[in-house]
């Protein structure tokens, strides 16, 4: 194990047993770096790396703390990854988020108020007039986090937003035939919405994942043609 690693496993491990709680702070470096039997380029290294995690936080003139370790906030740090991912891994964050987000839509099924189904009506009318591709993605990711946030569960919604980023999205959407993937993506929105007003948890569940599962088979079809390699193409 390289000694870096060595060194972000300790520091856990503090945490995990509750040596270091959330909100405490790092004990110096020369000090830690002693009581952990590493050197203190190692601790620096390891610092750094739990600090893009989210699991350390450092002050300026302050010194090094722990986090909050909301759950929320550290999955903050996959962001980037699911931005980033391409291939075959995008296709598995996808994979995921069918996994999640129809049950989750299926729950809020019988907890939206009529006030919620009106602001997705509203986020559907902008999904409609959308001039552009970034646009529509914009008003479709908002329709989709409005659904999850009414089940309350912040990990949850921040793990689908997470897992579906924008920039993940609209490459999608390029990827494919872009104005026939629009008209199946504001149908299947239509046929979601409607679920919902319903109050048909089943048939919420159904919908979306169908909606999620076409996604999927665009993501696949772009794969086959190599043509989701950049957000640019």
């Amino acid at each position: 194990m390289a000694l870096t690693d060595e060194a972000i496993d300790k520091i856990k491990a503090m945490i995990v047993t509750g040596e270091l709680a959330p909100g405490s702070r790092l004990p110096k470096e020369e000090v830690l770096a002693e009581q952990l039997g590493l050197s203190r380029s190692s601790l620096r290294e390891a610092v750094r790396a739990l600090t893009a995690m989210r699991i350390l936080i450092t002050r300026q003139g302050d010194g090094t703390y722990v986090s909050s370790l909301e759950p929320h906030l550290l999955l903050e740090s996959l962001s980037f990854a699911a931005d980033v991912s391409q291939g075959q891994t995008a296709l598995q964050l996808l994979q995921v988020r069918r996994l999640l987000e129809p049950q989750a839509t299926g729950l809020a099924a019988a907890l939206l108020q009529p006030d919620d189904l009106a602001e997705l009506r509203h986020l559907l009318d902008q999904c409609r007039s959308a001039a552009t591709v970034e646009e529509f993605v914009a008003h479709d990711i908002a329709f989709h986090l409005r659904i999850v946030e009414a089940v309350g569960n912040p990990v949850l919604s921040m793990l689908l937003s997470v897992l579906s980023t924008r920039t993940q999205r609209v490459r999608i959407m390029r990827g494919s035939r872009t104005s026939h993937a629009l008209e199946n993506a504001h149908r299947d929105h239509e046929e979601i919405l409607r679920a919902l007003e319903a109050r048909d948890t089943l048939l919420a569940v159904s919908t979306a994942t169908t909606h999620i599962s076409a996604v999927e088979q665009w993501l696949a079809a772009g794969l086959d043609d190599d043509s989701l390699g950049s957000i640019d193409d």
